[in-house]
């Protein structure tokens, strides 16, 4: 009986210590997102919902641009390139949507009224959609071109969109952090299966370019 006692009794404690943990770290994200609302100002908040607003179109019109690009200067490297950009947006973006419902966490606004929203939310807040689809573009790109002037600019912007989406008050922090681990591990998911299915010693057309 002492041992089953005991056994509770731990079992408990790690329960209550797992749900004390959430929920100060569920406070401080709130605490942060409240910071961050009352010190907007109309320039930086008009810039960063324009940067929020690139996302879509930026990570459409890279691989666009790779394409078209590529047909002009019959340039097969640059066509694989654009073709992994794509399927890597496609399933970064994927992943974040079957999440999204599965988790079904509310909006920060939804739960705090201190925290104003500055941008249309529909969807629910685990992860980031925006953040998971900038930084699969970021993360491909680099990939497919492995230098400075690609890397450090690629980054630079998936970051602003992760920051925009909580400046304007609609992702808890986490929200992005998952947005950005989704982005980023599904380029590296879509290369590794490109290699497997496109391998080297295979009889048909080789995926060259990495």
């Amino acid at each position: 009986m002492r041992k089953n006692n005991w056994s509770r009794s731990i079992i408990l404690f790690c329960f209550l210590l797992v749900m004390g943990t959430v929920s100060l770290a569920q406070n401080g994200e709130q605490r942060f997102l409240e910071n961050l609302s009352k010190n907007r100002t109309i320039g930086m908040t008009h810039f960063m919902q324009g940067i929020s607003n690139t996302t879509t179109y930026t990570s459409l019109a890279v691989p666009a641009s790779l394409f078209i690009a590529s047909a002009l200067n019959h340039d097969d490297h640059m066509r694989q390139k654009s073709f992994y950009i794509f399927e890597n947006i496609a399933v970064g973006s994927s992943i974040a949507i079957v999440l999204k419902y599965a988790v079904n966490r509310p909006r920060p606004s939804t739960q705090d009224s201190l925290i104003i929203p500055a941008s249309d939310m529909g969807s629910p807040s685990f992860p980031s959609g925006h953040t998971a689809i900038s930084f699969a573009t970021a993360t491909a790109l680099s990939l497919a071109y492995p230098k400075w002037y690609v890397i450090l600019p690629s980054y630079a912007w998936a970051c602003t969109v992760g920051f925009s989406r909580m400046y304007l008050g609609v992702h808890y922090p986490t929200d992005v952090i998952a947005g950005a681990i989704i982005g980023s591990g599904s380029a590296f998911l879509c290369r590794a299966v490109n290699k497997w299915l496109f391998h080297p010693k295979a009889n048909h057309k080789q995926f060259i370019w990495y």
